[in-house]
């Protein structure tokens, strides 16, 4: 998910127009970055505790941000063992893990299975891109082992999953080391329509390395921080509306939400089947790209309704930036860039955006302005993100949120049903809300209880008021926001109204407070996120641009989010900025020791 009430308001102006200046490259080239050199990052303190923010040497060889292809080409020179590597991501979180609160488990197991890897290779050569890889996976995938699932939540410690979700048994399979679970925004966002984004009672705080005092994004704020700060190689999450994006926008990563069906969700904790997909996160477009090829495989074992699907692996549509040459995108007016126009505390990101699409266009793409969705003042919020603003309007017929309300309540009572062992007897939302309220101390089920959560579990209560009955509402609803964003949005916008297809729509993804990224997942359809600076005198963390496709296009996103990356060149890299903060920016997070 992406905001809550807690963000602050937009100021609502009316500009006359995109306004960008035609700019140079040494304007763009002075953006700053972030970059540290390792003498100015070693150690800092907080609550008086001094914290090692260096990067453990792995056998000798600096491994911070190295590739996924650069740490494959180390072991296979054995350069390092994988049980080397693992051993030096695991030091990586127990020196940082304590400020940013990105892992809620390590995995007990972790060097033991690199040992396995290790010798595996030493069987055999030519192993897979993932062998021996270490990466960690959001707190809402089944692991069968000795970790829990438990979606950040104490009701679901103890319970055990039958088999490991089937994004991780492909990753197991293709030799890569899971190091544990990633924290969240509890329940994926779902509990509360007022809290602390990146809190979970089990993981506590998530915080962005950039800025403590700032917000990780999420839901899967764990698995984007623990990429972005060096405590894996990559890292899956899961996105029902901007909760992959939004984390990897904020952490200056790239995250890759593939269309709903194109990754199987078996396994993992539910929100609703019709928006829910399991993407990943990287420091790079090809390292995302690679984990993806990992937990793809059949597609007709998620969905039968895939219309086209690439034959070739989509690392081999990772590209430089000549392959911007020709190309043709659209930029969403209405309702999208308008409002980081409008948004006074967005000046500097307003100014870069531009900076980046003049240089888009100095490589050799057609950058359209105004492709504007034709549903835009239908579907798209006023105010700014709010998946259940047509029902504040009198319409739940239109609302998102009528859709993911009523599949969560069904889609849960699923998972828990084929839980292999349960302790706290949870069979259904209503035991959820249940032990919530008889726990609200700790999991905030009542109103002002809790300071993470101040309007209690009211989102849960509202999917427990639906009884998970798919009325004529629902099925209006889905019907809905399928047609207002897929045929009258997004395949509208991409078709100029010409017939002439373009290559994707650019969008911001918090400058326009999450609106563009909620397009995309009200249709279902992929999109990438690709760093493009820090805000310097704003909110001092990253951010980028995103890339909307059409259903089954992630070739077209992955060949054009790298170019552009290629095109950028930006190198960025967490600078810990106020380390000792002890509150979120917002009203209501808990202090923390």
């Amino acid at each position: 998910m992406v905001y809550t009430k807690l963000v602050k308001p937009l100021l609502n102006v009316r500009p006359p127009g995109l306004g960008w200046p035609r700019v140079t490259f040494r304007a763009f080239a002075s953006i700053h970055t972030g970059a540290m050199n390792k003498e100015d990052n070693n150690c800092s303190k907080r609550g008086g505790v001094e914290v090692d923010l260096r990067m453990p040497l792995c056998r000798s060889v600096d491994i911070e941000g190295l590739s996924i292809p650069q740490l494959h080409k180390c072991l296979e020179s054995r350069k390092f063992s994988v049980y080397d590597l693992t051993a030096c991501y695991l030091e990586r979180i127990r020196r940082v893990n304590r400020v940013l609160k990105a892992v809620i488990e390590v995995n007990p197991d972790a060097l033991d299975i690199a040992m396995m890897m290790d010798r595996e290779r030493e069987q055999r050569r030519n192993h897979g891109l993932l062998h021996g890889i270490p990466f960690l996976v959001k707190d809402t995938m089944g692991t069968k082992d000795k970790m829990q699932t438990t979606a950040g939540s104490s009701v679901l410690v103890g319970t055990v999953v039958p088999e490991d979700a089937h994004v991780v048994s492909l990753l197991r399979r293709a030799g890569a080391v899971l190091l544990g679970h990633a924290n969240l925004s509890e329940w994926a966002s779902m509990r509360s329509t007022y809290y602390s984004e990146g809190y979970s009672s089990r993981g506590g705080q998530c915080r962005n390395p950039y800025n403590l005092a700032e917000h990780p994004g999420g839901s899967s704020c764990g698995s984007a921080v623990a990429v972005a700060s060096n405590m894996c190689a990559f890292s899956l999450g899961t996105e029902t509306d901007g909760s992959i994006m939004v984390p990897a926008d904020r952490n200056g990563i790239v995250g890759i939400k593939p269309t709903v069906g194109l990754t199987c969700g078996k396994g993992v904790i539910p929100e609703s089947h019709s928006l829910d997909s399991v993407g990943t996160f990287g420091r790079t477009v090809l390292d995302a790209a690679i984990a993806l090829d990992g937990i793809v495989d059949s597609p007709t074992g998620a969905r039968l309704d895939i219309r086209s699907f690439p034959t070739a692996p989509f690392v081999s549509f990772v590209s430089g930036k000549e392959a911007l040459r020709g190309a043709q995108f659209g930029l969403p007016w209405k309702g999208v860039w308008e409002k980081v126009k409008q948004k006074e505390t967005a000046r500097k990101q307003y100014q870069i955006f531009g900076q980046v699409i003049e240089r888009i266009r100095g490589a050799g793409a057609n950058v359209i302005e105004y492709t504007d969705f034709p549903s835009a003042e239908e579907i798209i919020p006023p105010g700014g993100w709010d998946w259940d603003y047509p029902t504040k309007q009198g319409h739940p017929e239109q609302s998102q949120f009528t859709v993911v309300k009523t599949e969560f309540y069904n889609d849960l009572k699923t998972y828990l049903s084929n839980l292999a062992a349960n302790p706290n007897n949870i069979r259904s939302l209503d035991d959820v809300v249940k032990y919530n309220a008889t726990h609200a101390e700790k999991e905030g089920g009542r109103p002002g209880v809790h300071p993470a959560w101040p309007s209690g579990q009211d989102s849960f209560e509202m999917s427990l008021e639906t009884g998970g009955v798919m009325d004529e509402t629902y099925h209006h609803a889905l019907a809905y926001i399928r047609r207002k964003s897929r045929e009258e949005g997004i395949d509208a916008a991409l078709s100029r109204g010409d017939g002439r297809q373009l290559d994707g729509l650019l969008v911001p993804l918090q400058a326009d407070s999450g609106v563009g990224c909620q397009v995309a997942a009200k249709a279902g359809y992929p999109m990438i996120t690709i760093p493009v600076g820090i805000a310097t005198g704003e909110n001092e963390i990253p951010f980028g641009i995103g890339i909307i496709q059409t259903a089954w296009r992630e070739d077209k996103l992955i060949k054009y989010g790298s170019a552009i990356e290629d095109l950028l060149a930006l190198k960025l890299k967490p600078t810990f900025m106020n380390i000792d903060a002890d509150n979120y920016m917002y009203i209501g997070a808990p202090p923390e020791s």
